[in-house]
């Protein structure tokens, strides 16, 4: 009978759980708003946060692309949504990539148009762009993102890295927090580049304390430990 009752209410459990994986999770906006423009570049103010003069083709630090500029217009592409943002309207709300559970221990990821999957977030408090990368061993970043999150080159190990340009020298670290939406973790094994990188890649060293599941073309990323 115990093994009866023990079975039906994992059952019930499951079925809970399916049923909680399949409502739709409270989505994350972004705040956007266009401060300026010279010639190709807009100046973009995201989440209130410091004006980012951004050329055409390039990304803010958050991943907000800018498609086109005008004269006093600006479009511009948030992980696969575009919008047209003006001079002297009000910010914008525009949903981004992350999208996050209420206990904050989920994430949801969305893909861009090039089926990448961008993400915000912080090295050591410092904003950084994440590209998830399952093929890189570590989180790596080069060495202007590197500077900006404090992260103390002196005393660190020298090793051999293989990138997708070849071998390298890297610095292999340890990141005292790592910050993608509301997913944090701490001492995170990191790697350092010489040269500088368009983006942070968010390697295996933090997604391996993750569980990840794709939802159709999302990805949910659930804290682990």
């Amino acid at each position: 009978m115990t093994t009866k009752g023990s079975l039906l209410r994992g059952v019930w459990v499951g079925a809970c759980a399916a049923l909680l994986l399949a409502l739709p999770l409270p989505v994350q906006a972004l705040a956007l708003s266009l401060a300026g423009v010279f010639g190709n570049r807009a100046v973009l103010v995201v989440e209130g946060g410091a004006p980012q003069t951004v050329a055409q083709g390039r990304s803010t630090r958050e991943g907000v692309q800018v498609l086109e500029v005008g004269s006093d217009w600006a479009l511009v592409d948030v992980h696969g949504r575009r919008e047209r943002l003006e001079l002297g309207r009000a910010p914008v709300q525009v949903e981004g990539a992350a999208r996050e559970s209420a206990g904050g221990d989920t994430l949801v990821l969305v893909p861009d148009s090039q089926g990448h999957y961008y993400a915000g977030g912080s090295i050591n408090g410092a904003t950084v762009r994440f590209l998830l990368d399952t093929g890189a061993t570590m989180v790596s970043m080069g060495r202007a993102d590197a500077r900006r999150a404090g992260v103390n080159l002196q005393g660190a190990q020298r090793v051999r890295a293989q990138t997708a340009n070849g071998v390298v020298t890297v610095w292999q670290v340890r990141l005292d927090s790592v910050r993608v939406g509301d997913l944090v973790l701490h001492g995170v094994d990191g790697l350092v580049h010489e040269a500088d990188m368009p983006q942070v890649l968010l390697g295996m060293s933090f997604l391996q304390r993750m569980d990840m599941e794709r939802q159709g073309g999302h990805l949910l990323l659930r804290k682990r430990f």
